[in-house]
């Protein structure tokens, strides 16, 4: 009987998945959250086409995705993580270029569709997904460094985008992006983030030797039914979506509530010292994150940080520093928001739950989410800018007590 071969030694591939996510949530995050702002803006200027039906085909974006996310561990499992991320990727691309040609407005209804599929199979869910065969006690580390991708899209991809639509105008930078993301995402897609540990003879975390299995069985994945009974996932789910909501409406505004004091480019600096914010909370929170259920506290606190950030910015009236520091604080939480829920996630429900439990939640958060930009701005013209930001507030706090109620099995 032949020997097997031993596998030959080889460096960890989990970080090179980590440093491909990054690379993948930098497109994700700069088309399909960061960009779609952009693209209102230029349709409206450009083309006159009403800021109503542009805002309708961003919601339907964010519906579309918020569709498909609750089924992408069902295509991973059937496809697997590398034949979904290209076809994420594709989507995004014919849709960039729907959005950049499209001759009438009616026709950004499938522009929205492709690029919604494109958010959904290659932004949050699908970057836990690729990080979840490779690491456990290091996780949040690991979680924390790929999102970190999400800050550099709206930092360098932003500015990227402005500069290609002023010299070569919207549909040829359209063009220029999709033609970038299939480039570097196809290769990245097969290569290494579609690769599993067995295929390396790795372990997770990369250490020598594999865990050893748990005394008793595991029971079987629940499917989303049951998971949609369990109050421990109702709350939790609640209480982020209830969050994401606030800082959407809060963050798709900002600029526009910071303009009057700040001015056009004080405004976009302050966009960006919310994004850098966003990064260091999140680094720093992925780093020193704890185990178990303390990883609430966590976001409780991360919680309390965007109060303290928007009680700031409700009270900064013409005082440009006391704004800064709102976008400071309230920043802190953009980052962990995103990190954070699977994070817990992989604290309190089985291993075999962890992808379901992430893509049914994000499912939810974006559905809410979705309408976030419409509310904060009827709120704004019915009442005031300091009511909108108040209701952010009030939100906030109202999250941050229902993340610290964990209800029994």
């Amino acid at each position: 009987m032949p020997v097997p071969r031993p596998f030959a030694p080889h460096p960890f591939h989990g970080w090179r998945v980590v440093w491909a996510a990054f690379v993948l949530a930098i497109f994700a995050w700069g088309i399909g959250f960061y960009g779609v702002g952009l693209y209102i803006q230029t349709l409206s200027a450009s083309r006159a086409w009403p800021v109503g039906w542009l805002s309708a085909a961003v919601t339907f974006h964010f519906l579309v995705s918020a569709g498909l996310v609750a089924v992408l561990p069902d295509w991973h499992r059937r496809f697997g993580i590398a034949a979904v991320t290209r076809a994420g990727a594709l989507a995004s691309a014919l849709g960039l270029l729907g959005w950049g040609w499209a001759p009438h407005p009616w026709l950004l209804a499938p522009a929205a569709a492709l690029t919604g599929v494109g958010w959904a199979l290659c932004s949050g869910a699908a970057i836990n997904a690729m990080l979840i065969p490779w690491f456990d006690r290091r996780r949040p580390a690991a979680l924390a460094m790929a999102y970190n991708g999400a800050s550099i899209g709206g930092i360098a991809m932003t500015p990227f985008w402005a500069w290609l639509i002023a010299g070569w105008g919207f549909g040829t930078a359209t063009a220029v992006v999709a033609v970038l993301l299939l480039a570097v995402a196809w290769p990245l897609a097969g290569l290494v983030l579609g690769r599993h540990p067995a295929e390396f003879g790795q372990h997770p975390d990369g250490e020598a030797a594999a865990r050893p299995a748990p005394p008793v069985a595991p029971a079987p994945a629940r499917d989303r039914a049951a998971l949609l009974r369990d109050r421990r996932f109702i709350g939790l789910s609640a209480a982020f979506a209830i969050g994401l909501f606030a800082q959407m409406g809060l963050v798709t505004h900002l600029v526009s509530l910071l303009a009057p004091v700040l001015g056009v480019q004080g405004a976009g600096f302050a966009i960006s010292l919310v994004t850098v914010f966003a990064l260091l909370g999140r680094t720093v929170t992925g780093w020193l994150l704890p185990q178990g259920e303390k990883r609430r506290l966590a976001a409780a606190a991360t919680f309390a940080t965007q109060v303290a950030g928007s009680l700031a910015l409700l009270l900064g009236g013409d005082q440009a520093w006391l704004l800064l520091l709102g976008c400071a604080l309230f920043g802190i939480g953009v980052g962990n928001l995103l990190s954070l829920p699977p994070l817990i996630v992989q604290a309190e429900f089985p291993a075999a739950e962890v992808g379901r439990v992430v893509a049914l939640m994000q499912a939810i958060n974006q559905a809410l989410y979705a309408s976030a930009p419409l509310g904060f701005g009827l709120m704004r013209d019915v009442g005031s800018t300091g009511a909108a930001i108040g209701a952010a507030l009030l939100l906030q706090v109202l999250a941050g007590a229902l993340v610290l109620r964990r209800p029994p099995h």
